[in-house]
Formats: structure tokens, sequence, C-alpha cells
């Protein structure tokens, strides 16, 4: 019966719908986009509790952590219950799953770059890669450019498509909505800044946590992708993941970054400028650093292959255990 079918069917028509089309802009141009609706409560909450001259901003942070996790996790909650009690209800849920995934959103904006280089030179790769980094696009030249953009795709590939999934796999609709609750929450909040550095400190640890695993979880999904795709260096992806990921500033991210580079035979990260501020990062991998767009090519490539190798396995994890 489908109600017992109902997560593989579900995931499966999500990672299509999303393989297939990416993201419907016409559509969330008349109704708002579910993590836009999050991150308008997160905006008004950050400017009712979130002031300067207010004590406890710490603890102000946790209880509004507290509270979206539990209210997307009670609304996730109806949405199964909606997908095994309704003979429609699995549609709704396979629509919510495939807008908080973003497989096809990343490799076209990463794309982008490529081709904003090609045909517009530095100039049109600056304003390219500023649509998905947050450092300073000025300060970049052409192999800058294409580092930021392979490390967006590789760091995004963790948080934006395995640790979604992940989670789906874990705890079903729920999960998934409660991990994009705590990413968007961090995204918004979770900044070492004066004015979020407490505010934010609860939801960016708890973002942390909930990317544990499934950031070393991708970076062997793009060492296993490696196995399959003609160039690239899988035996180089695990040993630049386990030597260079603990060096990272961030917990997580080292390790999709640092299995990207070395299957690929380049060097990500290291120093880079945030808002006029030198940032001096630890490399990923030990290839060349001077970056070109074929690199993106490849890093795109590779990219597909990690997410396919996951989106199967996924439902069929998924099959096995209904």
């Amino acid at each position: 019966m489908l109600f017992d079918l109902a997560p593989p069917v579900v995931l499966a028509a999500a990672l299509i719908l999303d393989g297939l089309i990416g993201d419907p802009r016409w559509l969330w141009a008349r109704i708002p986009h579910p993590v836009a609706l999050l991150g308008s409560f997160i905006g008004w909450a950050d400017r009712r509790a979130n002031k300067r001259d207010q004590a406890n901003r710490r603890w102000r942070g946790v209880v509004l952590l507290v509270v979206m996790v539990a209210c997307t996790g009670v609304f996730g909650a109806l949405v199964t219950w909606l997908t095994q009690a309704t003979t429609w209800g699995w549609l709704l849920e396979a629509a919510l799953v495939f807008s908080l995934i973003a497989q096809r959103d990343l490799f076209d904006h990463v794309k982008r770059v490529a081709v904003a280089l090609r045909q517009e030179g530095i100039e049109g790769g600056r304003r390219a890669v500023s649509m998905i980094v947050g450092r300073d696009p000025d300060a970049l030249d052409e192999h800058g450019v294409c580092r930021a953009a392979i490390e967006s795709c590789a760091e995004n590939f963790a948080d934006g498509v395995v640790a979604p999934i992940f989670w789906y796999l874990i705890a079903g609709f729920p999960g998934l909505l409660i991990y994009k609750t705590v990413n968007t929450l961090d995204s918004m909040i979770g900044h070492k800044t004066e004015r979020y550095l407490a505010f934010g400190w609860a939801s960016a640890r708890f973002d942390d946590l909930l990317n544990l695993i499934p950031a070393r979880l991708s970076g062997l999904i793009v060492t296993a992708a490696a196995l399959a795709m003609n160039g690239a260096d899988a035996k180089g992806a695990l040993q630049a993941m386990l030597r260079d990921a603990r060096n990272h500033k961030s917990p997580n991210a080292g390790w999709p970054e640092a299995a990207f580079a070395g299957a690929l035979g380049i060097a990500i990260a290291g120093p880079r400028s945030y808002h006029g501020e030198m940032i001096t990062d630890a490399w990923m991998g030990n290839g060349r650093a001077r970056c070109t767009p074929r690199d993106i090519d490849n890093t795109l490539k590779l990219y597909v292959i990690a997410c396919v190798i996951w989106g199967v396995f996924s439902v069929l994890a998924l099959n096995w255990a209904a």
C-alpha cells in the first residue's frame, strides 16, 4: 500500500522534482517559501528580544530556539499524521520536502559563477559568487572566486543536501523541519558579533550538533563519488579529509571541503577577507590553490554523482525500513 511506502515515495518524488526543476521562483513569488516564513519569524524575534539594553540575551536566545523547535516539530508531526491518515497527505509532505532540499538550486548558483567568469570576466565572477558566499568579493582574484564557489558547493552539499535527508531518515518530516529551522536560526543569528554572540549562541551550538554526523558522512559520500568519477582521486579525498578537516575553524565544514579538495587535487579555504578583516584559516587539500572555472566544472560533476549516490541510498534505506 502507498501508506506503507509513504516515506520512500515522498523522498524519491521530492528528489526527482528538485533535480528536474530546482527552485521554482515563480511559485515562491506567489506564496511564501517555508524557509522565508521561518526567517520572518526569526527576524521579528530578533528585533523584539535582542535589544542592546536587555539583560540575559543568551537565555532569550535559548528560549527562541526551544520555542521554534517545539512549534516546527509539532507542525512536522501533523504533516506526518496527514500523510498516514489521508490519501493526499503524502503529496503535501513531498512538496514540503522538495522545498527544503537545495541540491539543484546549489548546482545552479555555483554553475553561474563559472559561466560568469567565462563570459564576463572577473567582475562577473565576483558578482555571481557574492550571491553564495559572505566574503568580500572585491578582494578576490579569479582563483579566489573559483575557490569560493567550490567551498560553497562543498559546505552546502553537507548542510543543504546530506543533513536534511539524514534527519528525514532518522526522524521523518519532523526531523527534517527541525533541522532546517535550526539551520536557518544559525544562518541568521549564529554570528560571532557583538549583537549575536550571546543571543545566537544556543542556535549556533545546536546547529553544530545536528551537523556533526551529516558533515562527516558527506565527506565519505564525496569519497565514494570520487570512485565513480574519471579523474577524481578517492584516496586523496579520504586522506585530505582525515588530515585537514580538524584544522578548519568550523567543527563540521572542513569535512566536505577537504574531501572535495582532495578528490580534485586542489587546495581551498585558506586566508580570506570578511568585511575588511583578513581571516587566516587552514588550507583544505594539498593541491594547487590557483583554481580555474574548469575546477568548478569538475566540482559540479563530483557533486552530482555524490547527490545521486546519497539519494539512491536514502530511498533504498527508507524502503528497507518500511
